[in-house]
């Protein structure tokens, strides 16, 4: 097994997708959401008992409100954009090879009024929703108040490596 000190742990094949122009206006965007994800799949395999190491393929499409509204629409009958939605995928039978691990989609419209009402970077954000969507793909979820602070503490733990404040502090004027 990875993970054994001075040996590196392995990470997941990262596809990334960009299926909306809006994304041109933010060229660091595939890379941001890269090491985000490298960064949670690291993190994960080390440290965390729900999945170790962490091994396949995570798909990630960046994308526009109204492509995220009908997937939202449609998977989760909620008729509204949404900034992240995540797709696990079916677990692999035991010994097949590794496994696509799930679809992550993100939106960028959302993303960019989430950011600036949150006085938060962009690109920031766009790390955070990406962890958070991969979080999902490896079997967390917020659906209880002990679910959710497993699952925020992963994310600000992950996040702090990648010198991004805490997502879930209250913004005060003067701290973005």
């Amino acid at each position: 097994m990875s993970g054994s000190p001075g040996e590196p742990v392995a990470a997941p094949e990262i596809d990334i997708q960009v299926q909306s122009p809006l994304w041109d206006a933010e060229p660091a965007a595939a890379d941001t959401v890269r090491r985000a994800i490298d960064a949670a799949a690291r993190h994960c395999g080390t440290q965390n008992p729900i999945q170790s190491p962490v091994l396949g393929e995570v798909s990630v499409v960046l994308t526009d409100d109204e492509s995220i509204r009908l997937l939202n629409r449609d998977w989760r009958q909620i008729d509204k954009p949404t900034n992240v939605l995540s797709f696990p995928a079916a677990a692999a039978a035991h010994g097949a090879p590794e496994p696509l691990l799930g679809d992550i989609v993100i939106a960028y419209e959302t993303l960019a009024r989430e950011s600036a009402a949150e006085g938060k970077p962009f690109l920031h954000h766009l790390a955070h929703l990406g962890v958070h969507g991969f979080l999902h793909l490896i079997g967390y979820d917020h659906q209880t108040d002990s679910q959710a602070d497993a699952m925020e503490g992963c994310e600000r733990d992950i996040l702090a490596g990648l010198d991004i404040a805490d997502p879930y502090r209250a913004h005060e004027p003067g701290n973005a």
